[in-house]
């Protein structure tokens, strides 16, 4: 019988302003990356009002990592120095390696309503793979497969496979799954994952309900259904599930909608700076005087 995943820790999205002024919601990032490595931080930018994120992330660089930008509603344009340009739109997503170093911009315009949602994740690069070649993975909506089970729920594949069906985003050194998962009210969702990979749950949409043996240490959700030993979350809030063969979700009253992504952990050490991130407090030094130089692109 799979070991279903108990709940680690509960984190909940906090009001910050990033950018030139941009207001999102961040639920992890630059705290404790030995928590949700090989993660290092996750943004979600919701906003029906303009002003809240059309001054957007002028050019700036990245170094190190990978930034996941998903878009479900509105316009993102960006451009880089090495000559990529572009839109995304509703359901595309950009997988952007910064390897040996990038200074790109990231505008987001809104759709016809001025309604923008989207999400940004960062993913660590291994140490062998920091100063490699920056790639750019732009991914529309159309090219990612959509899976609908006998039970109702409805899995969009951005990386990773279920029932055979692999998402558009592969060969990534973190082996990284990224599903979105809609269910309906009661439907349950079970998924195996490699022992030893980080899963998260970021609930989007209604609320979920999360088979645990136990209660979390320092947790805030509710006692669902103290015989199924599940618990009840909301939107906005985060599950960070411990070691295990899989996790067990059911859809909450009115439905639900959740990203659900696993990755496996570097265990390697972390220096951040910004929007660059290495292993060395030194390789940080260098590549501000990279920059300083205008060496920084490789």
């Amino acid at each position: 019988m799979d070991k279903i995943r108990k709940i680690k820790s509960i984190l909940k999205a906090q009001n910050v302003m990033e950018g030139a002024g941009v207001r999102l919601k961040r639920i992890f990032g630059n705290n404790n990356t030995a928590l949700t490595d090989p993660f290092l931080l996750l943004d979600d930018f919701h906003s029906d009002k303009k002003e809240d994120y059309i001054k957007g992330f002028p050019w700036h660089p990245h170094r190190g990592i990978e930034t996941i930008t998903y878009v479900l509603h509105g316009d993102v344009r960006h451009g880089d120095s090495i000559g990529n340009s572009g839109t995304i739109s509703d359901g595309d997503v950009q997988w952007m390696t910064a390897g040996s170093g990038i200074i790109h911009e990231e505008m987001p315009l809104g759709d016809d309503n001025g309604l923008m949602w989207g999400f940004q994740l960062w993913a660590n690069l291994p140490r062998s793979e920091k100063m490699s070649r920056p790639l750019y993975r732009d991914v529309k909506n159309e090219m990612i497969p959509v899976v609908k089970l006998d039970s109702g729920a409805i899995i969009k594949i951005i990386s990773g496979e279920v029932n055979g069906i692999k998402g558009p985003v592969a060969d990534i050194a973190i082996k990284p799954e990224y599903l979105d998962v809609t269910l309906p009210a009661g439907v349950s969702f079970t998924r195996k994952f490699d022992n030893g990979h980080t899963v998260f749950a970021y609930i989007i949409e209604g609320d979920i309900s999360v088979q645990d043996d136990e209660p979390p240490a320092g947790g805030t959700g509710q006692i669902h259904n103290s015989l199924k030993n599940e618990k009840t979350f909301p939107k906005e809030q985060l599950i960070l599930f411990d070691e295990g063969d899989a996790v067990s979700i059911t859809g909450g009253g009115s439905g639900s909608r959740f990203l659900l992504v696993s990755g496996k952990p570097l265990k390697e050490p972390v220096a951040w700076y910004g929007p660059i991130v290495m292993n060395t407090d030194e390789e940080i030094k260098t590549a501000i005087r990279d920059l300083k130089d205008g060496t920084f692109i490789k």
